[in-house]
């Protein structure tokens, strides 16, 4: 995964913790706007959450963050 989008996961994931606590869900479409202007990244992203890690629709974002941060 390119090191932007490990950024932008990040942030998301702090901004939505900071806001709604850690028990906060999300889904990959959270780290992008409501317009496919960057289809690879959006893939890229739905690789690793679908395909890669077999993660549910929505998880927690401690736990994404903490796999981001842990380099899955």
């Amino acid at each position: 995964m390119r090191e932007s989008l490990r950024s932008k996961i990040i942030e998301v994931c702090e901004k939505k913790m900071a806001l709604k606590g850690d028990n906060v869900g999300l889904s990959f479409y959270a780290f992008f706007a409501n317009k496919n202007d960057d289809p690879d990244l959006l893939m890229e992203a739905a690789t690793w959450w679908i395909e890669t890690h077999k993660l549910d629709h929505f998880e927690k974002a401690l736990k994404i963050k903490a796999m981001i941060v842990a380099g899955n």
